[in-house]
């Protein structure tokens, strides 16, 4: 930007006047910047409106529609971004909470390990992102990764075939299924850890999920190590009828081995939403239960449950801290602090970190296999 005295010297060489003052420039100085603040102002209002109001995409793991697709034919309807939301999802992220909305900026919402700069809000968590939260640097080794869902019943749906949202969310996600499962070091304890990512199909538990977490169970068993299960899903994957609800009876068993025969120790970690199945299963078997802040977790849905029994259901009953209260689970742990919580968890349960001129330490009431 020019300085006030070269723009001084410039208008009056374009007027032919030396009737400009200093004063002059900078009141038009100051009326350019104001106007460049509103414009950006202006822009910034439209970017919250824009994430505030996305399009109405029908996409969720919990129902599905065979509508003719007819209906969705007519002016416009070849644009999947008609309020151009997509433009600004690589810098831009709106608060979950509606009481706040604000737009936290992408690049550093990272470091802040997902929490609101605004009113501290815990957004959302990818799988990754949790265990590079969790794990130590270079100890992370994932389990099963070969392991991916077909279509055991044949789902069909003319607008979201299953073998169509399987594939998207793979390419979206990197991910194979909606759970990383493997073996790490949090703060060189080893322990054995399975992280559910919500991106994937809603976080469902299909016979794909139930499988990792039963193999994450016996691994656990058979070498004595800690247990710890990150849950975020919306339940049982409907897409694969009565096979994705024998996940919960298989995946209590492998744990009644493991907590009741072997007397080892699992943590169940809460985080928003966890809902149906998973919460009626491994989700409250934890033998110590944590709830991140401000938690959706709930068996059916606010929806559901209205509909259902005619009822209304209070705002905030089906969230963390109310359910504290209630007696639900043990602890409400936010993220910054939650690494160093389970870490005095596992040193008071007798397990100590791996240290490399000794045995492992094994809990005092623990036998070998």
């Amino acid at each position: 930007m020019e300085s006030i005295r070269e723009r001084l010297e410039s208008s009056r060489e374009s007027t032919g006047t030396y009737l400009l003052s200093e004063c002059d420039c900078k009141d038009e100085i100051q009326r350019d910047m104001d106007a460049v603040i509103a414009a950006l102002g202006a822009r910034l209002d439209r970017i919250r409106e824009d994430l505030r109001n996305p399009p109405i995409v029908s996409d969720s793991s919990d129902s599905d529609s065979d509508l003719d697709d007819s209906e969705d034919e007519g002016e416009g309807s070849n644009d999947p971004d008609p309020q151009g939301t997509k433009k600004f999802k690589h810098l831009w992220v709106l608060c979950e909470n509606e009481t706040c909305e604000s737009l936290n900026y992408k690049s550093l919402l990272k470091e802040r390990l997902n929490i609101c700069e605004f009113c501290g809000y815990h957004l959302k968590m990818s799988s990754s992102d949790r265990i590079e939260l969790s794990i130590d640097p270079d100890t992370w080794h994932p389990m099963d990764e070969d392991l991916f869902s077909l279509d055991p019943i044949e789902w069909h749906s003319k607008k979201h075939p299953y073998k169509d949202r399987i594939a998207s969310d793979q390419r979206e996600t990197g991910l194979t299924e909606a759970i990383q499962t493997g073996r790490g070091k949090l703060n060189g304890v080893p322990v054995a850890i399975g992280v559910m990512d919500f991106r994937f199909v809603g976080g469902s538990m299909g016979s794909v999920v139930g499988e990792k977490i039963t193999r994450l169970i016996e691994y656990a068993t058979h070498r004595l190590l800690p247990l710890i299960i990150v849950c975020a899903s919306g339940g049982a994957r409907m897409q694969e009828g009565s096979l994705s609800l024998m996940q919960m009876a298989k995946i209590s068993c492998a744990l009644y081995e493991y907590q009741s025969n072997k007397e080892l120790f699992y943590v169940s970690i809460l985080a928003s939403p966890t809902t149906g199945g998973v919460l009626a299963s491994f989700g409250m078997l934890g033998d110590i239960i944590i709830a991140e802040p401000n938690a959706y977790i709930a068996f059916a849905g606010k929806r559901v449950i209205e509909q259902t029994l005619n009822i209304i259901i209070p705002e905030g009953s089906q969230e963390t801290e109310n359910l504290f209260e209630k007696g639900l689970f043990d602890l409400i742990v936010p993220r910054k602090p939650l690494k160093s919580v389970l870490s005095e968890l596992f040193k008071f349960h007798a397990f100590f970190p791996w240290n490399e001129k000794r045995a492992l330490l094994l809990p005092l009431n623990a036998t070998l296999v």
